[in-house]
Formats: C-alpha cells, sequence, structure tokens
C-alpha cells in the first residue's frame, strides 16, 4: 500500500468536501471553492470528518493514482483553509527588495530595477 494514499485527509471545520456525479470532489471553504476529478477506478469515501482513498487492485497505475489523488485533495483543503504562501530570502550583498503594493520590485545589480 502507498504510504501517502493510506493516510486519511482530515477535514477542519468549515471546510466541506461532496462527492460528485463522475467522481469529482469538491471542495468548499473561508477562501473558494476548488474542484478535482478522480479517476473511476479510485473509491473515494467521506465518513465523519475525515476522506480516504482505496484502491481496488496493486496494479501499477492504480497505485500511482492512491497517493496523487490523496496529496491533490489534502493540497485543496489546505488551499481553502490557508491559502498558499510563497517565502523568499535573499543571500548576499549589494540586493536590494521592497514590497509596493501587490508588487515585488527586486535591485538585482542591473541597470534596472525588476518589478
Amino acid at each position: 500500500m502507498s504510504r501517502i494514499g493510506k493516510k486519511p485527509v482530515e477535514i477542519p471545520s468549515g471546510v466541506t468536501i461532496t462527492l460528485g456525479k463522475d467522481n469529482v470532489v469538491t471542495v468548499k471553504g473561508a477562501k473558494g471553492e476548488l474542484k478535482q476529478a478522480i479517476d473511476r477506478d479510485i473509491i473515494v469515501e467521506i465518513k465523519d470528518n475525515t476522506v480516504e482513498f482505496k484502491r481496488p487492485t496493486d496494479q501499477i497505475r492504480h497505485r500511482a493514482m492512491h497517493g496523487l489523488y490523496r496529496s491533490l485533495i489534502g493540497n485543496m483543503v489546505k488551499g481553502v483553509t490557508e491559502g498558499f504562501t510563497k517565502q523568499l530570502e535573499l543571500v548576499g550583498v549589494g540586493y536590494k527588495a521592497a514590497n509596493q503594493g501587490n508588487l515585488l520590485d527586486l535591485a538585482l545589480g542591473y541597470s534596472h530595477n525588476i518589478c
């Protein structure tokens, strides 16, 4: 069994997960709504506050899809609750970064700044 696929996805409060027709999983939360179509061979079970994924056989394709869809749904739950962030770190001398509203202004030693 896949170690990733075996772990259930915990559903935090404020998030609703529904399984629609044609195996489409919808995740709704405070930051939006995301949808993902699941392969018809992968079995999705929504119980209490968890979502579990099961595969029918040990074929290579089923093993690959098992962990993939568990990770995708887990990331969707994280996306509608916390959102995604990216942290950058400038290392060295002569670099400067400034935040101008919604733009990042980088002075990296070129003749003009990069926005």
